[in-house]
């Protein structure tokens, strides 16, 4: 006689709060790793997360450089008018280059995966931002609370 063990159903459940482009990545990155692999993936965008998903700035995504000691320049120089800017473009350069995909495909990926997508309402209240800002694989504008519902049992990863 053969005794089989059920083995739980994997989820993970992300929380984006960055909305810098080499923020936006690790979120979208670990999410399209989950259902590849077939594990469900929630990924909750708050605060400055907004940014990743909102249809007028997905596009145009900054690197965070000044202040951020792996970016190898001193701070002042980081902070420089137009250096944020040229950051981003040279990681769009070697990400096209090693052909991954965009944010905004990232974003297409994830909802033809079954991945689900959800904006934090007190974030899009801060920011004074409506649902219709939002790009279209964002599934719902829900509460804290409602994500830790919606996400039970899954590893919860912050990134």
């Amino acid at each position: 006689m053969t005794t089989t063990i059920a083995t739980p159903h994997r989820k993970v459940a992300l929380i984006c709060s960055h909305g810098g482009l080499d923020e936006a990545y690790p979120s979208l990155i670990l999410a399209n790793a989950a259902r590849q692999s077939g594990i469900d993936a929630f990924v909750f965008f708050t605060f400055w997360g907004l940014d990743v998903i909102t249809e007028a700035k997905v596009d145009h995504l900054h690197v965070n450089i000044a202040g951020n000691p792996n970016a190898g320049m001193p701070t002042m120089l980081g902070g420089l008018p137009g250096m944020e800017a040229f950051a981003a473009k040279m990681m769009k350069k070697q990400m096209e280059e090693l052909e991954l995909p965009t944010v905004r495909e990232m974003l297409q990926i994830l909802d033809e995966s079954g991945a689900q997508l959800y904006a934090c309402e007190l974030a899009m209240k801060m920011f004074k931002r409506d649902a219709k800002d939002l790009v279209p694989q964002v599934k719902d504008v829900i509460t804290a609370g409602d994500f830790y519902d919606l996400s039970e049992g899954a590893q919860i990863i912050f990134t």
